[in-house]
């Protein structure tokens, strides 16, 4: 059995992937941005080991969640799952983008992370001299940035299993009802690269368990650098080396 946490737990994809996962007998952290939302998730999945509870588009609260999180002991596997799209500029790079690298920085490392793509990424930009909580981007820029952060990782711990999933236009509150993509497809790729002894890949890029093209500029190991330094100033956190 392993113990995995999942960020943006409380509805859509997340939700689904925590459900598939304790079907499976595997312990599951979740995550909600209030209260409220934590105590719906908690009426969904009365099984789940716990609710934790952080804004993340709160540098700090999203530094409290990862202290938080060690408290409980190491995970197995971490699903960097929330993101928002319809939002202003700064709460798409402070939630899509920054959170996941102080939660990367942060958190007790895990055997597994696995990072939520998009297909919309090759449309993105990442100009690391104009990142800022200020300007903040565009989300087809953040899902070009996570994704170059995940290569990051991947090429800087060798020994974890690092995966950026694209899981398609899915009908969930993000996606809409026009979404025609299969949703159980796109929970299902999360939860093989977190509790699969078939999923021991590290550095790929993923839709429905099989890798797809993707933007060669997030292998661009200058910009990799770039971006990772970046973060870094602006969360004051730094990113371990392995």
């Amino acid at each position: 059995m392993a113990k995995i946490f999942i960020t943006g737990s409380s509805d859509g994809l997340g939700l689904l992937a925590a459900k598939m996962l304790m079907e499976q007998g595997h312990e599951v952290i979740l995550h909600a941005r209030n209260t409220e939302r934590a105590k719906d998730a908690k009426m969904l999945l009365p099984e789940a080991k716990c609710v934790l509870i952080a804004d993340l588009s709160d540098m700090e609260e999203t530094k409290q969640l990862a202290e938080e999180l060690n408290a409980l002991g190491p995970c197995d596997a971490i699903i960097h799952n929330a993101g928002v799209y319809q939002a202003d500029r700064p709460t798409i790079f402070a939630v899509n983008v920054l959170a996941p690298y102080i939660l990367t920085a942060m958190i007790t490392r895990p055997q597994r992370l696995i990072y939520i793509g998009s297909n919309m990424h090759p449309q993105g930009s990442v100009v690391t001299n104009a990142l800022s909580l200020e300007t903040g981007v565009s989300y087809s820029d953040s899902k070009l940035q996570v994704l170059t952060l995940a290569k990051a990782v991947a090429r800087k711990w060798p020994g974890i299993y690092v995966n950026t999933v694209d899981p398609g236009w899915v009908p969930t509150k993000m996606g809409g009802s026009a979404a025609r993509d299969d949703l159980d497809e796109g929970a299902g790729t999360q939860v093989w690269l977190a509790s699969s002894e078939d999923a021991l890949c590290s550095g790929r890029y993923l839709f429905h368990r099989r890798e797809v093209p993707y933007d060669s500029r997030a292998d661009d190991e200058d910009l990799q650098e770039q971006l990772i330094a970046r973060c870094e100033e602006i969360s004051g956190i730094k990113l371990p080396a392995y």
